[in-house]
């Protein structure tokens, strides 16, 4: 027996100890390089460890620290022998450091053997790897899930109900908000729409359970085939969820959730109850939301109406309601029902005899192409008294008091003096009124382009009214007994700390009343303003309908209080009219679903008759301004007409409102943030846009149809043109020409030019020479001012009316008509740039 026996356990026991810790220490680190090579997979695999080596160190001999793990020894797996002999002493050595162990590598006998090999870390990491999408995927859905939303939480937003809006000759010309119609029932839903919207969107919408795997597939594939999105995967249920209890953001969350409301919906409704949910929810482009509302909309009657075309077309629209909806894209719109059409032949919906026949029938819209884009501030004034005459719910039709014809003509007057003069005289925005002697509204001008600025200069906008102002002032005059002979002194003049000046700064000594109105003498009104006092001149603005603040100073006589362009436009047609106040409108009728109007306006109460006496004086000293006064260039030659000039301080505002037997219009024009003009008074553009307007607005109010610009509006095509101005037959030429510009063409060697053409080249000589292929144009005249023919039309007009050329200063006025309509309905060059 040697002292050593009964130490050999305590050392074996000691060692295997320090082994166990050695490998804990190991296995903790190899979990941090794991942790940094697969970020949150690693540290829960830090975790999982961290968690085995405790386990392991539980399982240790008696006595193991804690964090110490057992280390598979042959001879600790061996029977203790007995006798004398006693089990050899494992010498302590320090065993090599494991690699990667950071110089703490675990110490291993050599009777530890192959079990103690460790694990080979990219075994470990691949692993890793290969889980953690896995692992990512299943926390995605479980959480999709757990955060989803019931059926039908998506609460529609409450939209602004449809306005179709008619001129006063009853053309529908605008629409606004959004289109609701009736709901469909499984009774109501028409057959051919259902066949059309399950052929083209969803073909085994009868056969799947919410999710098409086939569907998904062949989308994937052609869209893989295809070079990008061709085609959707989602079926008619997973719409419908997305449509009603969904956002449309474009997640994988959303998608996982679409799918699992998609089988809820299967579970709950009937397939005919989710086809009709879908159709009543789903946006068919221009404001219509559901099928018998976009049916209306397009058509002008409800979905049970529908023909197989008009079903293919909308069937069509809801893969991209925006960018195909005909009002805006009737090409689209019908290539696309043509593939509806194609669709329901393909699944056996209809025949291919029955899909030709519908090709070929003509779809004819129940709206226009597009709002025009000036009358939308008319719209925005129209939207908002609809608003105030009548609450009915649903969708509405409202007969205006607009004249379409005026509307583009105030346009193109406006923008073309705004274009020629605006730049060179620093004057950037204009508006302008045209009122029956009623108070009916037939034109309105809120600014050069509403896309630019929806901002209404013509009654949003208070500006200085300047001597607009003095017809107040002489009504308050001529009602106390003065008379347009009556006779003041033009001369230095100060009421208090106040001395009015004239713009010229001179004094023309006495003058009767009629003269210095219609000279617009400062001086002269100041005195009749301290005459008849402040109250009256206020009071007679109110009686004449002026609502704004009129302050009570001496100035206000000159026109120093802030106005708007229609009520001063009103106030002046009180003086034509029978009764004062005249009160603006512009609506006649509003009518809803049922055959009783919703609104229809009366008779006006007469208002106040104004004295007999008073308003022939008055009419009497309006004339004399245009004949002989500030407003020379508003006359119209065989037209009476009467007005007033006004400019506020520093030429920031000039006005012209002027009377016609048939109506009253007013313009303003200056710049929006109240920079000067340069020099521009009340008599310069203002009057001119007035004179323009007047001067052509006498053919339309004459019932003279004014020539159309193609709907395509890209080349010119023939199109009720008006009548060329005669020319001699002298000097004919015909043939076919070769365009040099869209005002220059040469025929047969001879170069000839349109008369009162500015030509454009480029893009529009080129579609102008597309048009004029191997047809025959008849010229005579001037060769260097020409009038041609073709097919009897006068060509300068369509290519002018279709926006391909300018009309030149000293064109005929038929021209300049052409090149006004053009400008407004924004044809050819004049189209802006979006």
């Amino acid at each position: 027996m040697t002292a050593q026996g009964p130490d050999r356990p305590s050392e074996e026991g000691a060692e295997t100890r320090a082994a166990a810790r050695e490998a804990a220490r190991a296995a903790a680190l190899l979990a941090r390089q794991l942790g940094r090579l697969a970020g949150s997979a690693g540290r829960s695999a830090w975790r999982s460890g961290a968690a085995a080596a405790k386990g392991l160190a539980k399982s240790a001999p008696k006595g193991a620290g804690k964090g110490s793990a057992p280390v598979v020894a042959r001879t600790a797996d061996r029977p203790r022998p007995t006798g004398h002999r006693t089990a050899p002493t494992i010498p302590a050595a320090d065993p090599a450091p494991i690699v990667g162990s950071g110089g703490r590598g675990r110490r291993l006998g050599p009777l530890s053997g192959r079990a103690s090999r460790p694990r080979r870390p990219w075994l470990i990491a691949g692993a890793v790897l290969v889980a953690l999408p896995l692992v990512i995927l299943a926390g995605y859905v479980l959480a999709a899930f757990a955060t989803l939303p019931p059926l039908g939480g998506v609460a529609p937003e409450a939209a602004q109900r449809a306005l179709v809006v008619e001129a006063e000759d009853g053309r529908s010309f605008a629409t606004r908000g959004a289109f609701q119609g009736e709901k469909l029932t499984e009774k109501t839903l028409p057959p051919r729409l259902a066949q059309a919207i399950v052929a083209i969107e969803d073909r085994r919408f009868y056969s799947h359970w919410g999710i098409d795997l086939r569907g998904m597939a062949r989308a994937a594939w052609r869209n893989a085939t295809g070079g990008g999105v061709r085609e959707g995967g989602s079926t008619l249920t997973q719409q419908y969820a997305r449509l009603t209890s969904l956002n449309q953001e474009k997640t994988l969350r959303r998608k996982i959730q679409e799918a699992f409301l998609a089988l809820r919906l299967e579970s709950t409704l009937t397939k005919p109850e989710i086809l009709v949910g879908y159709l009543n929810t789903a946006y068919f482009g221009a404001g219509a939301y559901g099928a018998d509302a976009a049916s209306r909309r397009y058509f002008g009657h409800g979905a049970a109406k529908l023909t197989l075309p008009e079903a293919a077309m909308l069937a069509g629209l809801v893969r991209a309601p925006s960018q195909l909806a005909p009002t805006r894209n009737f090409g689209g719109a019908k290539e696309r029902a043509d593939l509806v059409l194609q669709a329901m032949v393909e699944t056996g919906a209809i025949s291919q005899a029955e899909a030709d026949k519908a090709r070929a029938e003509k779809l004819t819209l129940h709206t226009p192409p597009e709002t025009p884009p000036g009358t939308n501030y008319f719209l925005d004034v129209v939207q908002g008294e609809v608003k105030r005459l009548t609450e009915a719910a649903g969708d509405v039709t409202v007969r205006s008091t607009l004249n379409l014809d005026l509307q583009s003509l105030a346009e193109g007057v406006l923008a073309r003096r705004l274009d020629a003069e605006g730049s060179k005289k620093k004057v950037g925005q204009g508006a302008l009124v045209a009122m029956a002697p009623d108070g009916a509204i037939l034109a309105m001008v809120g600014g050069r382009d509403y896309e630019d600025s929806q901002f209404n200069r013509a009654t949003q906008a208070k500006r200085q009214a300047g001597s607009l102002f003095k017809l107040f002032v002489y009504l308050a005059a001529y009602g106390k007994g003065y008379f347009p002979d009556s006779v003041l002194v033009d001369r230095p003049t100060q009421i208090g700390e106040w001395e009015p000046q004239n713009s010229n700064n001179r004094f023309r000594g006495a003058l009767p009343l009629r003269s210095a109105f219609a000279l617009s003498v400062n001086t002269i009104a100041a005195q009749l303003g301290e005459e008849v006092g402040l109250a009256a001149i206020i009071a007679e603005a109110r009686r004449l309908g002026v609502q704004s603040d009129l302050p009570e100073v001496p100035s206000l006589a000159l026109g120093t209080a802030d106005v708007t362009l229609i009520e001063m436009t009103r106030a002046y047609a009180g003086v034509l009219g029978p009764g004062v106040p005249v009160e603006p409108y512009l609506v006649r009728t509003v009518r809803g679903n049922t055959p009783q109007p919703l609104y229809q306006r009366s008779a006006p109460k007469p208002g106040t008759t104004m004295d007999a006496q008073v308003q022939s004086m008055m009419l009497d000293s309006l004339q004399a301004v245009v004949e002989s006064g500030t407003g020379k260039a508003a006359r119209v030659n065989g037209l009476a007409v009467g007005g007033k000039t006004g400019t506020s301080q520093d030429y920031r505002d000039a006005w012209f409102v002027g009377l016609t037997p048939d109506m009253i219009v007013g313009v303003w024009v200056g710049n929006d943030d109240n920079a000067p003009m340069n020099r521009v008074t009340g008599g310069d553009i203002p009057a001119r846009v007035f004179h323009d307007f007047v001067e052509r607005a006498q053919k339309v109010l004459k019932g003279r149809k004014r020539p159309t610009p193609s709907a395509a509006r890209a080349e010119p095509t023939p199109a009720a043109a008006v009548a060329p101005a005669s020319t001699p037959a002298t000097g004919e030429v015909r043939g076919v020409p070769e365009v040099v510009d869209t005002g220059t063409l040469t025929i047969r060697g001879r170069t000839v030019h349109l008369l009162g053409v500015v030509g454009e080249g480029g893009a529009l000589a080129r579609q102008l020479a597309r048009y004029l292929r191997r047809r025959e144009v008849v010229c005579s005249g001037d060769p260097a001012s020409s009038r041609c023919r073709l097919d009897g039309d006068d060509l300068a007009a369509l290519i002018v009316t279709a926006g391909g050329a300018r009309a030149s200063e000293d064109a005929p006025s038929d021209l300049i008509e052409a090149e006004d309509q053009a400008r407004a309905e924004r044809a050819g060059l004049w189209q802006r740039e979006r």
